[in-house]
């Protein structure tokens, strides 16, 4: 832990970081994260922007191991509920499933995938492998790639590196989909949670299996 306390407050200017022996005050998703250790905490703070806060649990309780690290979001703020274009981050309580990314792995607890151009996510409403990521040449995917589909193309500079967030997991038609914490382009996103790409890096680092993401006003 003192090696990644390290490498984050390096990483974001004017970061706080919590010596691991105080005990702080609960956090806000703390009741509704079960028995998660690893908790990304992000709070909107108005408009397309969002304060992310990086928490860890363990035997002195929930350690906040990196503060205050700016974040950009959805166009539009955020929603309860989303759909297909509405430009806003869901809010509410989400795994997050898998890493991917252009660059090479950064190392880390999850799941890579390095991707290239023949990598799509899915937005297509009726392709049955909807908000998913899929491979394949363009001209022989089964499924829409247009753009004007919602389907994108995963070989772009937003996406040096991305964490899969479980948005939609159902994958209900219209219910949204490709939902992020990738790299930022510094403008609002379709949806995504978007930081600088180094704070990025230390955070996949640090992440495991089971870790969650906490997204609220």
């Amino acid at each position: 832990m003192r090696r990644l306390l390290v490498l984050l407050c390096a990483a974001v200017l004017a970061l706080m970081c919590a010596p691991a022996a105080v005990a702080v005050n609960a956090p806000w998703f703390a009741r509704a994260v079960g028995s998660a250790t690893q908790v990304i905490s992000v709070v909107g703070v108005g408009g397309s922007k969002a304060k992310m806060d990086v928490w860890q649990r363990g035997s002195a309780g929930w350690q906040p191991i990196g503060i205050g690290i700016p974040a950009n979001i959805g166009a539009n703020g955020m929603a309860a509920k989303t759909h297909d274009g509405n430009m806003a981050t869901p809010m509410g309580i989400f795994t997050l499933d898998f890493a991917f990314g252009t660059a090479p792995n950064p190392g880390g607890g999850l799941q890579y995938i390095q991707v290239g151009p023949d990598h799509w996510w899915d937005g297509d409403m009726k392709s049955p492998t909807y908000n998913t990521m899929q491979v394949c040449k363009k001209a022989q995917c089964p499924f829409d790639t247009d753009p004007a589909s919602g389907t994108e193309n995963l070989q772009i500079p937003q996406y040096k590196h991305a964490v899969v967030m479980g948005v939609n997991k159902a994958r209900v038609p219209g219910n949204g989909g490709a939902f992020f914490v990738h790299t930022t382009d510094g403008g609002p996103t379709a949806g995504c949670v978007a930081i600088e790409d180094a704070t990025l890096v230390q955070i996949m680092r640090w992440l495991r299996p089971g870790a969650l993401i906490a997204v609220a006003k």
